[in-house]
C-alpha cells in the first residue's frame, strides 16, 4: 500500500506542470515561459553578448556556427572572454538562419530560444512565430539597439531578457555603467565649442565584413562621445548612422589632422586593406596625417554587431590623443581593461591588441 501511495505520488509530480509566465517581446508577442530558465539559445547578431553583459552565458547550450570558427582576427569581446563556446553544439547559421530540426535534437534541450529581430543585415531566417511553431519552444524577440538613437531598444533587450533569466538587477547594473560611462566621457568636453572641436577621420570600418581605408561611419560613436568633429558628417545626417565610402580627393581635400584606423581592416592581409593603402597609395602619402604619423589603431566595435564595451574603451583613447588635459587621468589600455571586465567579466585588451598585430591605441607604423 505505500509503494502505491509513493508511486502516486511520483506520478502526479512528474506530470505536474511547469511552473509559466508571461513576457511582452520586442515583437508586441505575448510568449509563455518557464518561471525558472537554466538553458537557453540565442540566436542573431549580438544575442550571445547580451546574454554574456548579463552574466548568463553559462545558460547557453548550443550556438549559431560563427561562434565555432577559429580566425586569428576575433574582435567580439564576449566570445574571447568565454572560450567555452566554441566547444558547445550548432543549432543553426549565423544572422538568425536558425534550424528548427538541429534545435530538436539538442541534449539538454533549451527551455528558451532569444532571437534578435528587425537588425537590417542579411536575412533573418525563420521568423519567431515559425520557430517557435516548429520546434515547441518559447521564442522571446529581442531588438540590438545601441549607445545613441536607439538606445531604448538595447535597454528594452537588456531588460526583456533580465527578466526571463531572473537577472533584473544585472541588468540595471549594466545599463548604469553606460549611463556613467557616457556621461563622464560626454562631461569631460562637453564645453569645448564646436568651433574648436578637433576633426578627425576614420577608415577601414567594417560592414557584413572587412573594408579599406575610404570605408567610413559619419555617426562612429566614440566621436561623438568625446566631441570630435567626425569630417565624413559634413554634408550628411549622424543620426542615420550607416557605413559608408567616401572618395580618396575628398578625403585628400579634408587633409585632417588626425587619422584613425579601424583595425578590422587587417582581415584584407597583409597586400591589401587600410594600412596596406596608407602605407603605399601615393594620393594617400600626401596627407598631413601620414607624413607626421598621427595615423592611430582602434579596436573593431562593429563585429556581428556593435561591440559595445569597444565602443565606450575607443572614445577613451581617442579623448587622451584629441583632448590630452581633459584625459590625463586615463591610461586607455587599463580603462579598456576595465571596461572589458565589468561588461564581459575579463580584461581583453592584451589579447585584442595581439589578435591584431599590436596596433592598437597607438600610432600605426607606416613604413
Amino acid at each position: 500500500m505505500r509503494l502505491l501511495c509513493l508511486l502516486a505520488v511520483c506520478t502526479l509530480l512528474c506530470t505536474a506542470p511547469v511552473e509559466a509566465r508571461q513576457v511582452v517581446d520586442a515583437d508586441g508577442r505575448t510568449v509563455t515561459v518557464p518561471d525558472t530558465v537554466r538553458r537557453v539559445i540565442c540566436s542573431g547578431s549580438g544575442c550571445l553578448r547580451l546574454l554574456t553583459y548579463l552574466q548568463a552565458q553559462d545558460l547557453a547550450v548550443a550556438v549559431d556556427d560563427i561562434e565555432g570558427k577559429r580566425t586569428q582576427f576575433d574582435a567580439r569581446p564576449y566570445a574571447l572572454a568565454n572560450p567555452r563556446f566554441k566547444t558547445l553544439p550548432v543549432f543553426g547559421g549565423f544572422r538568425g538562419q536558425d534550424n528548427p530540426e538541429l534545435i530538436l535534437t539538442l541534449d539538454p534541450a533549451p527551455q528558451v530560444i532569444f532571437k534578435m529581430v528587425g537588425t537590417g543585415r542579411g536575412t533573418s531566417g525563420p521568423e519567431p512565430d515559425e520557430l517557435q511553431g516548429r520546434t515547441g519552444i518559447p521564442v522571446v524577440a529581442l531588438r540590438a539597439g545601441n549607445l545613441h538613437e536607439r538606445r531604448s531598444e538595447l535597454a528594452a533587450a537588456l531588460r526583456l531578457m533580465g527578466a526571463v533569466l531572473g537577472r533584473e538587477a544585472r541588468a540595471e547594473a549594466v545599463l548604469s555603467f553606460f549611463d556613467r560611462t557616457m556621461a563622464d566621457l560626454q562631461h569631460r568636453t562637453a564645453d569645448v565649442p564646436a568651433k574648436s572641436r578637433p576633426a578627425a577621420y576614420v577608415g577601414g570600418i567594417a560592414y557584413a565584413g572587412p573594408h579599406g581605408f575610404q570605408s567610413t561611419e559619419p555617426a562612429y560613436p566614440p566621436f561623438r562621445l568625446v566631441n570630435v568633429e567626425n569630417l565624413a558628417a559634413r554634408d550628411g545626417d549622424t543620426a542615420n548612422g550607416g557605413v559608408r565610402d567616401i572618395s580618396r580627393e575628398q578625403l585628400i581635400a579634408w587633409n585632417p589632422d588626425h587619422l584613425f584606423l579601424d583595425l578590422s581592416t587587417l582581415q584584407l592581409g597583409e597586400s591589401a586593406g587600410g594600412l596596406h593603402e596608407l602605407r603605399t597609395d601615393p594620393a594617400y602619402r600626401t596627407l598631413a596625417a601620414v607624413r607626421s604619423g598621427r595615423v592611430y589603431g582602434l579596436l573593431p566595435y562593429n563585429w556581428y554587431g556593435q561591440n559595445l564595451e569597444s565602443i565606450l574603451a575607443n572614445a577613451y583613447y581617442i579623448g587622451t590623443l584629441l583632448y590630452p588635459d581633459r584625459f590625463a587621468d586615463i591610461d586607455p589600455a587599463a580603462k579598456a581593461d576595465g571596461i572589458f571586465s565589468f561588461m564581459v567579466g575579463k580584461p581583453l585588451f592584451a589579447e585584442m591588441n595581439r589578435r591584431f598585430g599590436g596596433h592598437a591605441f597607438r600610432a600605426v607604423p607606416l613604413r
